[in-house]
């Protein structure tokens, strides 16, 4: 789903922590996209294809303004950007939006999806985030450890137990405790240039790509990889309005081939 490198770990010359922690990383990526998308497959979250194009398009404003208030350095979005991030993470109440589904702005070759969760919804979200990650963290241990756990070498030996010794908490990549204590909120994005569309629909969300992209833009029978490899970018918005705990994922899709410079 997301672009990998030509040459194995075990082929690259690199610390073995350091091999341990890109492919916590890359379940870590896995995990996100699959909660913030699992919704049809596991919680009945409708799919909900008439999002108006004035209201996708003021959202996808909304979201280019948090991105570039904030710094590089930090996902907190600073003091001035507070009202603006409130009232879009607040959008579904004042709009008549339902939470939890997916609402889809499509055009050809082009597509935008919203999704907000709120209360328990945002509880569930974690726990599923974080249980995704653990089961494939300690399913490549497994594997690991019998592919390799037999070799005596120092580099293996130090990379099965940096494998053994990584603890990755979701709730803390997303700042959950601070955004809880501090009121703030956070914007985080996730990129990747060629997302396998069949994945994200069929595998992920569970229903037909042409539920979610549209027929004229759904991969035909005996389409190759490059024909289903469509450009995203994820945002998460996360803050506390009112004692509630909010999440809006606005995730932008442009097929690859039609992606231009200066799309975003």
């Amino acid at each position: 789903m997301f672009d990998e490198p030509n040459e194995s770990p075990q082929e690259r010359v690199i610390d073995p922590a350091q091999r341990a922690r890109e492919k916590a990383d890359e379940f870590r990526v896995h995990a996100e996209v699959a909660a913030v998308f699992e919704g049809p497959r596991k919680f009945d979250a409708q799919i909900r294809p008439r999002l108006k194009d004035d209201v996708a398009r003021d959202i996808q404003k909304r979201i280019a303004r948090l991105e570039k208030s904030k710094s590089a350095e930090s996902p907190i979005l600073p003091p001035e950007s507070a009202e603006g991030a409130a009232d879009l993470l607040g959008l579904p109440a004042k709009s008549g939006l339902s939470t939890n589904d997916y609402h889809i702005h499509r055009r050809p070759g082009e597509m935008m999806i919203v999704r907000w969760l709120e209360g328990e919804q945002v509880e569930t979200f974690y726990e599923r985030m974080q249980a995704h990650f653990d089961v494939a963290m300690e399913d490549f241990r497994d594997e690991q450890r019998q592919a390799h756990g037999w070799k005596q070498d120092e580099k293996t030996v130090a990379y099965i137990a940096a494998l053994d010794a990584i603890e990755v908490k979701m709730a803390d990549r997303y700042l959950r405790a601070i955004i809880a204590k501090h009121k703030v909120f956070v914007l985080s994005t996730l990129t990747a240039d060629q997302m396998d569309i069949l994945h994200l629909c069929d595998y992920v969300m569970g229903v037909e790509a042409a539920e979610v992209v549209g027929p004229a833009s759904a991969p035909r029978d005996g389409t190759t990889e490059q024909d289903r490899a469509w450009f995203f970018k994820l945002f998460s918005l996360r803050g506390v309005i009112e004692g509630v705990e909010r999440m809006c994922f606005f995730a932008y899709l442009q097929k690859t081939e039609e992606t231009m410079e200066g799309d975003w």
